[in-house]
């Protein structure tokens, strides 16, 4: 019998498989079907979970930022800030012999505390001088008012004297007149009658001379003469010059650089010696950027962190500076040049502290400061 040389057929095949017996540990064909349909939907949802992270994280970070943007834009702040006090330049008035030195560098005074003294006793001379001078002037007035007295007292009699001549001079004359006596015999009476006139005059200069002396007021007090005022003025400078020998500190505060002060040591007047901080007069000054400056008003809070300690302290806005610090350099930039590159410039900003626990603060130490303007981006642009 031949052999079948062709493919079976599906009928073929299917009748066979009806045919063959089935067995109980062969496994199930048809439970590996669904597992195609399954495999199939996994890429269709990770594709859409895909696309809704890549549209989302966009829109979310976009809608965040601006977020930030609009209610942001309420503080200005800046790190170019510095704790400032009082700094007072210590010298003598006077020139002279340190005698003493009471203070030490870094140490706390009190206003009016001694700082050091000076040697007094050219200064106790010179006060003695001008006492005596000072009485000598009071002396002079009083001669001065008998000067005046007794140039009075000769113009009076010189005037007496020339009512005699003159009546001596008219009997002559009336007796001329009558014939009775010669023309010739007037020339003695008209002489003599000449000089009284003279002596008049002269005493009426010396009076004159003694009031101008008395400052034009015979009846002027001698401590207002101003030969006398002079000599008071003496007086007053030479106490004065002796008082400031005692050095005393103008403010409370902390001395600084008094190391090169000994004693024996000449100082000159004038010449600074050491130095004081005033710790009861503490401020911030803040170099805000020009671009800064729109939203800056008076009276605003601030926040001060300064760098050496954490706690945060509190001011206000007290005022703004005059000018930008370049205008205030020793030497200011010059703008008018062909290379010139625009530079942002900065304004200083006084902050006055509101705590009052600040004598911790050194001045120079370093700050950031935060201005709390009340108008966000939003407010900004509503208007508000």
């Amino acid at each position: 019998m031949n052999a079948r040389a062709t493919e079976p057929t599906i009928a073929e095949k299917a009748s066979d498989a009806k045919l063959r017996p089935v067995s109980a540990a062969a496994p199930a064909p048809a439970a590996a079907a669904p597992e195609p349909v399954a495999n199939a939907a996994a890429p269709r949802k990770n594709g859409t979970r895909r696309v809704v992270l890549m549209a989302g994280v966009p829109l979310l970070l976009l809608a965040a930022g601006g977020w930030f943007w609009l209610t942001g834009g309420r503080y200005e702040e800046t790190d170019n800030a510095y704790v400032q006090q009082s700094k007072v330049s210590l010298s003598a008035d006077v020139s002279g012999r340190v005698a003493d030195v009471l203070v030490q560098d870094n140490q706390m005074v009190a206003a009016g505390d001694t700082l050091f003294s000076i040697d007094p006793q050219p200064f106790q001379i010179a006060l003695s001088q001008a006492n005596a001078a000072l009485a000598s002037a009071r002396v002079n007035v009083e001669q001065l008012k008998v000067s005046f007295g007794t140039a009075q007292a000769q113009l009076q009699s010189s005037q007496e004297r020339l009512e005699i001549e003159q009546t001596a001079f008219d009997r002559k004359a009336a007796l001329v007149t009558q014939g009775v006596t010669a023309d010739s015999s007037l020339d003695d009476s008209k002489l003599t009658l000449q000089q009284a006139q003279t002596a008049v005059d002269l005493a009426r200069q010396q009076v004159a001379a003694a009031t101008a002396a008395l400052a034009g007021n015979p009846e002027i007090v001698t401590d207002e003469h101003p030969a006398v005022l002079a000599a008071l003025a003496a007086v007053e400078q030479a106490q004065r010059n002796l008082s400031k020998t005692t050095v005393t500190a103008p403010a409370a505060g902390i001395v600084s650089n008094v190391s090169s002060l000994n004693v024996g040591q000449f100082i000159s007047a004038g010449s600074m010696i050491a130095s004081l901080v005033e710790t009861d007069n503490t401020w911030i000054q803040a170099n805000f950027k020009e671009t800064q400056l729109a939203n800056l008003k008076v009276g605003q809070p601030v926040e001060i962190k300064v760098d050496a300690f954490g706690e945060a302290m509190h001011g206000t806005l007290e005022s703004f500076g005059a000018a930008t610090g370049s205008e205030f350099a020793l030497i200011p930039a010059q703008n008018a040049t062909g290379n010139w590159v625009k530079v942002v410039q900065r304004l200083p900003v006084r902050i006055a502290l509101s705590d009052g626990s600040n004598a911790m603060l050194k001045t120079g130490m370093s700050a950031m400061v935060t201005v709390d303007t009340g108008r966000s981006t939003l407010d900004k642009l509503q208007g508000k």
